[in-house]
């Protein structure tokens, strides 16, 4: 029997939304406030997964400038209805400060929820449609009378009462793409709490309604309950969680929830949820969030379950009897030899990239403009990748003439404006400098500054080996044999959701890539002849 290798979609992908149309499997997942906003994978046999399309490319969709970190794009919500996709998404534009049920203080926050639609999966998506702003994750059900329903999670921002106040239900017109009537609350949620990631999957006459609860960490679980009439009143799941991990922090899936739920042709259930692989001793899922599937069962008291009922995640589930459907490879070798990004990088939350690189001004190479600081909420010339591997090896080769101090270029390993290990060159004088920043939550926190060598002329490569916790960066002139180690051994597992300062939200992952700055405001261009990653975890 062929049994799927969780999690599908390693790396930071959290948040699925799982949809069948036809013989073809789409997940949606968040993006967070890297842009372009959303992925979309496609499957024909649940086994193999490719990135097919990131929908939200442009201003009239998304533009997250400002956004805080771990803001922008929460929980999309895929769909199919009338020969379209449907795409329902949050953009987080305040965040304030982490608060659990009972806070005393007021907790305001803003996010904007917004529809967007395509007849085809890898097409041009509409212009965002603005829907509601109550509260986040979202989420389209079309019911077999032809009435579409939004789900949300409604919040309460008010001191004393629950932050998560329960799922609220509105009717959605899908000619006007408008909601219509007035709001429902159709359920509390348990007294898990936290309760958020609405979905309805609709079966034997029951409308069965999914929701995570717990927070987004080690108590995280999956809750059902049903009703016989949407608007509810819904039964809570006698067994409570369906899927948890909760109270776990140890084994190969952990963190495991906010999930969806859709049917194969033959009627079986299967569940996508988000998870989290923590690395050994330290208890920290480097790779960030990342999502999993797994089938379910419809048992004779008409709940679902796993397949041996424990609730459990199942790191290698069996594989459904499909065709196998395996993608060409499509890896990058690294190079920029076209005139469009390569599919891998991201960049953060402005739709103007423009401003921030181009692939024609040299062409082969990529050059990076000079704009903010690192970890600017705005404007950063930023370009990365996910990392999907504990251990991994990333070099890139630049060339760049800073003219003085306000202006650096180099590789980054990234997790937010708190969290990075910076390894970049600038100038003192008439020197030109290699320079190690590291921004950490840990102890009292803060950014560090740090001289390593004075650089030759001409291009220089730069390099960082990741073993799980460790990382080293080094560097040498292009075209030497050695390598020279550039600063001590860096702790890895600070680019976490784990590692924090008090108060911040951490929904994201570890990115690495390059990076160019110039405070001047002169723009300062660093061109990058190529950007290589290796992974090189163990089968």
């Amino acid at each position: 029997m062929t049994h799927i290798a969780n999690p599908v979609l390693p790396g930071f992908n959290p948040d699925p939304s799982i949809l069948r149309v036809g013989d073809d499997f789409y997940i949606a997942t968040s993006t967070f406030e890297w842009y372009p906003g959303v992925q979309i994978h496609h499957s024909r046999d649940l086994v193999n997964w490719r990135l097919v399309s990131r929908p939200l490319n442009r201003a009239s969709q998304l533009d997250m400038r400002g956004d805080p970190d771990s803001c922008g794009v929460w929980a999309p919500d895929l769909t199919y209805a009338d020969g379209r996709f449907w795409l329902i998404f949050t953009d987080v534009k305040r965040y304030g400060t982490t608060t659990v049920d009972g806070a005393t203080g007021v907790s305001l926050r803003d996010f904007h929820n917004y529809v967007v639609t395509c007849d085809t999966i890898d097409g041009e998506w509409s212009d965002a449609t603005y829907l509601n702003s109550s509260g986040f994750d979202p989420a389209l059900f079309h019911d077999d009378d032809g009435q579409s329903w939004l789900l949300n999670m409604l919040w309460n921002h008010r001191p004393g009462d629950s932050r998560f106040a329960g799922i609220v239900a509105q009717t959605f017109d899908r000619e006007t793409m408008m909601l219509t009537g007035d709001p429902h609350l159709i359920f509390k949620g348990t007294e898990r709490g936290f309760t958020e990631g609405p979905h309805i999957l609709k079966h034997g006459g029951w409308y069965h309604l999914l929701v995570a609860e717990g927070g987004t960490g080690w108590n995280h679980a999956a809750v059902m309950a049903r009703s016989r009439n949407l608007l509810g009143p819904y039964e809570v799941h006698p067994d409570g969680a369906v899927l948890t991990a909760a109270g776990r922090r140890e084994g190969s899936l952990t963190r495991t929830a906010h999930g969806d739920i859709m049917e194969l042709a033959d009627g079986t259930p299967w569940i996508a949820y988000l998870c989290g692989r923590p690395l050994g001793q330290h208890k920290r899922c480097v790779l960030g969030r990342e999502t999993s599937i797994q089938p379910l069962r419809w048992c004779e008291d008409g709940w679902l379950r796993t397949l041996d009922g424990d609730a459990r995640p199942d790191p290698a589930p069996p594989a459904p009897d499909l065709p196998p459907a395996p993608w060409p490879d499509e890896s990058w070798d690294g190079s920029f030899t076209g005139d469009t990004l390569p599919q891998p990088l991201q960049w953060l939350r402005t739709p103007h990239w423009e401003h921030l690189f181009s692939l024609t001004e040299r062409p082969g190479q990529l050059r990076l403009f000079g704009r903010e600081t690192i970890g600017s909420l705005f404007e950063q010339s930023l370009v990365a990748r996910r990392q999907t591997h504990f251990s991994y090896a990333a070099t890139t080769c630049v060339e760049f003439e800073p003219r003085d101090f306000q202006a650096s270029a180099g590789l980054v390993c990234y997790y937010n404006s708190t969290k990075f290990h910076y390894l970049h060159i600038s100038r003192d004088a008439a020197i030109r400098q290699l320079l190690l920043m590291t921004a950490t939550p840990e102890g009292e926190g803060g950014t560090t500054l740090n001289t390593l060598a004075t650089l030759p002329d001409g291009p220089i490569e730069l390099r960082v080996d990741v073993d799980e916790a460790e990382l080293r960066f080094g560097w040498r002139a292009a075209g030497a044999s050695d390598w020279n180690a550039a600063g001590p051994v860096l702790d890895a597992t600070i680019l976490s959701d784990e590692a924090t300062l008090p108060g911040l939200p951490n929904f994201t992952g570890t990115f690495v890539g390059i990076a160019c700055q110039d405070v001047s405001g002169r723009g300062t261009p660093a061109d990058f002849a190529w950007f290589r990653y290796e992974g090189r975890d163990a089968d």
